[in-house]
């Protein structure tokens, strides 16, 4: 077994610098608009057609840039479920 010793200085500078950089990954992986199956797979919904309903319905926001392709705006399914949260007794 390797021991690594470190000052306390340099440990803590550690940790910003790992701190920092896992903040700039998760930032960069969430995109605004994502696919249908991404949706689906956030809201635990099974069929299109609930997916469907829930954009007829005006309950998320969509966006068509060509005839087959629909984004959905992970904003406002966020607030979607948010505001289907259940509070616990």
């Amino acid at each position: 077994m390797q021991v690594i010793c470190l000052e306390e200085s340099a440990f803590y500078e550690l940790i910003e610098q790992v701190v920092s950089r896992l903040k700039e990954k998760s930032a960069q992986t969430q995109d605004k608009w994502i696919a249908g199956d991404e949706t689906m797979r956030l809201l635990n919904i099974k069929s299109k057609a609930s997916l469907q309903k829930l954009r007829d319905e005006g309950k998320i926001r969509f966006s068509q840039p060509q005839k087959k392709i629909i984004l959905y705006d992970r904003d406002s399914i966020d607030t979607y479920l948010n505001q289907n949260a259940r509070n616990t007794f």
